[in-house]
């Protein structure tokens, strides 16, 4: 009678892993998750090819509970995970990630800071052989069809505003910290300027994201690239007042716009921002109030979840 009561909840158990496996199986469409992880960013990408991307991590772990929410269980690989910038509210969780699960490619960029958080990922990043990328305006990548194109920043721009050209090496350990540079030389410390922006697209679907990449150089980032129209933008800089100007939001032209936020006190997200969505009929969905937002395409339509 015993045996016969563990067959019974084995078949179940077994039952539930096959139906789990089906449902995580990959259904030809492109699966963009902005994770709720409180005040940061991080947007978990599965494309059609079951090929997979994190782009930051959020401040904390949460965003462990995002990925094994929306992964297939049985994956433990990321392709790609991407830093925009090393701010804590957009690196801390990677840190976990790193650890837990295979990443194959880290994508950084040259700019750096001096806390232990970011030591602390570069150092997990060494010592599991991470091949480490620099990208700059230009550089992109494909995931099958689905393809991400660096539109910022621009290789120039960067070693200009770091005070000289040189590029040191990952395998050296060394980053240059534009907060550390010597008396009289050019020093540049608003790191979220060298976020990077991330255009994506499967068939006729578009999305760009733009970690915290603010008012600041978005003039610039108009006049040296040719923005197309896009569905989809992730606002940059959790939504704040100089989060993103009209003229960038009248030539991307978003149906809708994401706000990844969390509670704060920076008044993020300013109203000022919401209302220049309002004005255009952006819709737009905010994380603090729905939590994970999924947005999913075929490559010709498109939908929130």
């Amino acid at each position: 009678m015993l045996s016969k009561k563990y067959f019974i909840i084995g078949a179940v158990f077994g039952l539930v892993l096959f139906f789990s496996f089906l449902f995580s199986l990959p259904d030809e469409n492109l699966h963009i998750v902005f994770c709720d992880v409180g005040q940061g960013d991080a947007v978990y990408i599965r494309a059609p090819s079951n090929q997979d991307m994190l782009i930051d991590g959020g401040p904390n772990d949460k965003v462990l509970a995002c990925l094994g929410k929306h992964m297939p269980f049985y994956d433990r690989t990321i392709d790609v995970v991407m830093l925009t910038h090393p701010q804590k509210d957009h690196l801390q969780g990677l840190i976990s990630v790193v650890s837990r699960y295979k990443v194959k490619h880290f994508i950084l960029g040259d700019e750096a800071n001096s806390t232990n958080g970011y030591s602390d990922l570069l150092t997990n990043i060494r010592n599991k052989n991470i091949e480490v990328k620099h990208l700059y305006k230009g550089d992109g990548f494909n995931f099958q069809n689905t393809t991400f194109s660096v539109l910022w920043p621009d290789r120039n721009w960067v070693a200009k505003q770091l005070g000289n050209g040189k590029y040191l090496s990952y395998d050296q350990f060394v980053y240059q910290n534009p907060e550390s540079r010597v008396l009289g030389a050019e020093v540049y410390s608003n790191v979220n300027d060298f976020s990077y922006y991330l255009l994506l697209k499967y068939g006729s679907f578009t999305s760009l994201f733009t970690g915290d990449g603010d008012i600041r150089i978005q003039s610039e980032i108009m006049e040296g690239s040719h923005l197309p129209v896009v569905n989809l933008v992730k606002i940059p800089h959790h939504g704040a007042r100089t989060a993103i100007l009209p003229d960038l939001l009248d030539v991307i032209r978003p149906k809708t716009a994401v706000i990844s936020v969390g509670k704060n006190s920076y008044g993020h997200p300013a109203k000022e921002t919401i209302d220049m969505l309002v004005n255009r009929s952006i819709q737009f969905f905010r994380t603090d109030e729905r939590g994970d937002i999924e947005v999913v395409s075929d490559g010709q339509k498109w939908w929130v979840k």
